[in-house]
């Protein structure tokens, strides 16, 4: 579990260090900070992307070793990173990195859930979710740090070696995982013709987008609209990160409890805390105490959607539970995307929040839909 939770580490780094380093990226490379989040799009459409097309095409493939071949590209990406010498390049290599991202926690979470014991998969897989909120109390705040004080590209390096000690552990401590049933990409692809699998990821899609519209331009709402000191903004990335990390603990227990219940009662703490932080951002306490809501309240959906998304797949699960990153990267690139319009429309840095209050009550609303037509129409 340690091995498969520090990929998640070392993905949770790289994915949002690049949010705290926005402001110095877009100096370095000359260009607007709204057009520098369209990094944090370009590495979420990698996942998009490699999700499904790698969970499909390596159905055949042992999973052990497809999760050490995933760990190998996402390090490469992340190298790549390090050396790009324009904004273009530096985009792309963003996009490489997020293409093992989600099929890798898709993999990682179907381990964890088959090694399990009976009743707590979703507590498993929550542990895998761990080294992806434990990124954001550690690796994060480090990495920011580093990126602020030796230059943006050293955080990509830390990632880097991050990438290459996982597959080392990878390599000694996961077993050959012969309790997981082998495919092959027509059975997966018919993940893609269930309609409770789609709305599932759809909601993922929509309600997850909250937490990113807030997050992507945490640093500079931190400092000019709440008045905290930039070198202390790594302080509250890491409030931010032990909000994931109880979050996701959270949602975990939740979800073994009832997994649409989980997920209603996380989308609506979503939509009370992010309209919330509206005000909440205009003070230094209170903003980092948003920081640690907004957080936990994302981190505890993705338990309970990784676990719906396995249970309504039936012989999909690998597919299935690889779009679920998938979708939570649409969140992410929409997120960032909306929030940087609302930015430039001269709105202010607080009106992302409201922009993610949306996203998460249409989130609450969909998912309604998905559960009446489930429990109305079957669950196919």
């Amino acid at each position: 579990m340690l091995a498969l939770a520090a990929g998640g580490f070392g993905i949770g780094t790289t994915e949002f260090v690049t949010m705290g380093l926005l402001p110095d990226i877009a100096d370095a490379m000359k260009v607007s900070e709204p057009t520098a989040g369209h990094m944090v799009s370009a590495y979420a459409l990698g996942v998009v992307v490699g999700a499904p097309v790698i969970a499909a095409l390596c159905a055949r493939v042992p999973r052990k070793r497809l999760l050490m071949a995933l760990m190998v590209a996402f390090t490469l990406g992340n190298a790549a990173s390090v050396v790009a010498p324009t904004f273009a390049t530096l985009t792309l290599a963003r996009f490489v990195s997020g293409l093992p991202h989600g099929a890798y926690f898709g993999v990682a979470s179907l381990a964890a859930a088959s090694l399990a014991p009976v009743g707590q998969r979703a507590k498993a897989v929550a542990a895998v979710m761990l080294g992806l909120s434990a990124a954001n109390v550690v690796g994060v705040p480090a990495a920011t740090w580093l990126g602020q004080n030796l230059g943006w590209r050293a955080a990509f390096a830390v990632v880097a070696v991050i990438g290459v000690a996982t597959v080392a552990a990878l390599s000694r401590l996961v077993p050959e995982l012969h309790g997981i049933r082998m495919t092959d990409p027509r059975t997966e692809l018919t993940a893609l013709r269930r309609p409770q699998v789609l709305l599932t990821l759809l909601v993922g899609a929509i309600g997850f987008g909250g937490m990113f519209a807030v997050y992507t331009y945490i640093t500079t709402t931190l400092t000019d609209v709440a008045g905290v000191r930039i070198g202390l903004v790594p302080l509250v990335l890491a409030l931010f990160g032990l909000g994931m990390v109880a979050g996701n603990i959270a949602g975990g227990v939740l979800a073994d409890r009832g997994v649409d219940r989980a997920v209603f009662v996380s989308l609506l703490a979503m939509v009370v805390i992010l309209a919330g932080y509206v005000a909440a951002a205009h003070n230094p306490y209170t903003a980092a105490v948003g920081a640690f809501l907004v957080g936990a309240s994302g981190a505890a959906l993705a338990p309970a959607l990784q676990t719906r998304l396995m249970d309504v797949a039936h012989d999909a699960q690998t597919l299935a539970a690889a779009l679920n990153h998938a979708a939570l990267n649409i969140a992410n690139a929409v997120g960032a995307w909306l929030g940087g319009l609302v930015i430039v429309a001269g709105l202010g840095y607080t009106a992302p929040a409201v922009v993610g209050a949306t996203l998460a009550f249409f989130g609450v609303l969909l998912f309604s839909v998905t559960v009446f037509l489930a429990r109305n129409h079957g669950s196919c």
